[in-house]
């Protein structure tokens, strides 16, 4: 990067740190810490959600999965505008007539301590493992700019994050991504615009999508209902709906993020702004991930893009011959730039044979092309078995730093960074009062004062912060990183949600039932993950529904014990 990108990139990322600081004020109370005192608009909430949602893997990762898988991942998004609604109808009034700090706290006013403590345990661990990778999407930046090892710019962004959180608490968060959503749709916005304006002049926004189209990557919807296929119209509205629901319903980072609002209808808001966002927003990002795959017809590409593996392979005894790749890899180029300018004068002529002909030219060479880069992958996995063959993070990095002007390079990587900053700094938040309020409150300590929750809030937070960047040091091994934060969540919130509906719905079932119903659905899901039965969205439904069933089923066999119902007093919420 350039000076000028350099000084951008360190007065945003300035600026947002004491802007949320400043605005942040003190805080006396551990309500004002976890809570913010209650007091934020709907827009507020609603862009504090969404950037708690949008982290850095939202527009690392997502324009790279675009480039290599087309646009299907858009359909993960379609259930969320319905989990809205039902969060807005069910959830949200609950949660506000009990003045809960945490989702968890009802649990224990409907069942009992122990479904508290299991969801509460579920959530620390799926939200503990997946903030690290979020802040690791941002390491793999800094660490390409300046050619070091992830594990220093690990260690610097987690840092960072844990200052301004420890000491601002919920305010220095919400204030912080009202700003930073602002910078992430400005500076999208232009990355877009930049990607159109460098496509050759002949071809321009509409033959880019036309001709991507041509080659697979317009596939937005897919009817075909498909168990073992991850992104269909099906998958994303049912399993969607499911995971999206169990994310903002019984997730603490984003409960938190709602709960701030000053009233019901003020979060409901926030939550509908969300819904009627969320997937234009990620369909654009998507998209631009489609018009730089366009761009790299006519511009030679990286045969990989993960600069540090390449660098290894070249300093190998395989060097020479990934080097022989290389030189195959730019003659085929050449080759498939040549098929894409005839795909765009066909398309230019509107000749149906014309256009037909030139489209499966140009997908034989495309074909050649990606068997020459697997070729390479394999070479890398040879000379390393551990090395990562999944570059899909670093294909909007290495266009954004080969080919934006001085100064948007700065602004589109410091977006990176804060989405990174904004999302990790929610979860820690929610890490720290769910590790306060579910357990240090409620079970170690729970006759202190404010004043020793404040600070036990504090270190809670730079608890987790050290957990999480000790698993961003490992987030270099899972592959996509966008991919991978999904499926870990796959795997445990739809068991939440299920404990969530049972509570909300099925008044006649205890506590003994739902809690053993949640360990065999939690155990039942573990293993059909691990051997991959069916696509990972599939699991939120299932998991939801068996621990429904098991415990509608179970129920009758328990021991009597006292059923509570949903409260909505503030002297029957749990402390």
């Amino acid at each position: 990067m350039s000076l000028t990108d350099w000084i951008v990139l360190g007065v945003t990322l300035l600026t947002i740190v004491i802007y949320g600081v400043w605005k942040s004020g003190a805080n006396k109370n551990i309500d004002q810490y976890l809570m913010g005192g209650r007091s934020l608009s709907w827009y507020h909430v609603g862009l504090s959600v969404m950037a708690t949602q949008a982290s850095a893997i939202t527009f690392l990762s997502a324009p790279g999965q675009a480039y290599s898988d087309g646009m299907r991942f858009v359909q993960f998004y379609l259930g969320l505008p319905l989990a809205m609604i039902v969060l807005c109808v069910t959830f949200v009034p609950i949660f506000h007539r009990l003045k809960v700090y945490t989702a968890y706290e009802f649990l224990e006013n409907r069942f009992d301590l122990k479904t508290r403590a299991l969801t509460s345990f579920l959530f620390l661990i799926q939200r503990g493992l997946s903030t690290g990778i979020t802040i690791y999407a941002p390491s793999i930046i800094l660490s390409t700019i300046l050619n070091i090892n992830t594990v220093y710019t690990t260690l610097f962004i987690g840092g960072l994050v844990i200052f301004y959180t420890v000491y601002g608490g919920t305010k220095a968060v919400s204030y912080t991504q009202l700003l930073q959503m602002s910078i992430i749709f400005l500076g999208m916005f232009f990355a877009g615009a930049m990607v159109v304006h460098l496509l050759p002049e002949r071809v321009g926004f509409v033959k880019a999508i036309k001709l991507a189209g041509k080659l697979g990557r317009m596939n937005v919807i897919d009817w075909k209902f498909d168990p073992n296929n991850r992104y269909n119209v099906w998958s994303g509205l049912i399993g969607g709906f499911f995971l999206q629901l169990s994310y903002f319903g019984t997730d603490q980072s984003q409960v938190g993020r709602y709960l701030t609002g000053s009233s019901i209808g003020q979060s409901r808001m926030g939550l509908i702004m969300n819904g009627l966002l969320k997937v234009p927003m990620q369909f654009l990002i998507l998209l631009i991930g489609i018009l730089v795959f366009a761009f790299y017809q006519f511009n030679r590409p990286p045969m990989f893009f993960n600069r540090y593996e390449v660098e290894q392979v070249k300093k190998s005894n395989y060097a020479g011959q990934y080097n022989q790749l290389e030189d195959k890899y730019t003659a085929i180029f050449e080759q498939r730039k040549s098929k894409a300018e005839n795909l765009v004068n066909a398309l230019d002529s509107k000749d149906k044979t014309q256009i037909s002909q030139a489209q499966q030219a140009l997908k034989v060479v495309d074909k050649t092309s990606g068997e020459i880069r697997r070729e390479a992958i394999a070479l890398m996995k040879k000379n390393n078995v551990k090395a990562n063959g999944d570059d899909t993070n670093y294909v909007f990095l290495n266009f954004v730093t080969h080919y934006l002007p001085r100064g948007l390079i700065g602004l589109l990587v410091a977006i990176v960074f804060l989405a990174s900053m904004g999302s990790t700094a929610s979860a820690l938040n929610s890490l720290a009062s769910t590790s306060v309020v579910d357990i240090y409150k409620r079970i170690i300590n729970p006759g202190a004062t404010d004043k020793n929750y404040l600070l036990a809030s504090r270190l809670a937070t730079i608890f987790w912060g050290v957990i999480c960047v000790l698993m961003a040091l490992y987030a270099s091994k899972v592959g996509n990183l966008l991919e991978f934060v999904n499926q870990l969540g796959s795997y445990i919130y739809g068991t939440i949600l299920g404990v969530f509906v049972v509570a909300f719905y099925l008044k006649n079932i205890r506590g003994n039932a739902v809690f053993i119903a949640a360990v065999i659905t939690e155990a039942l899901i573990c293993i059909m993950g691990y051997f991959e039965l069916v696509a990972y969205l599939w699991l939120n439904a299932i998991g939801c529904i068996l621990v429904i069933v098991i415990a509608a089923a179970i129920n009758p066999l328990m021991p009597d014990n006292k059923n509570r119902v949903i409260a909505g007093r503030n002297d029957e919420a749990t402390s």
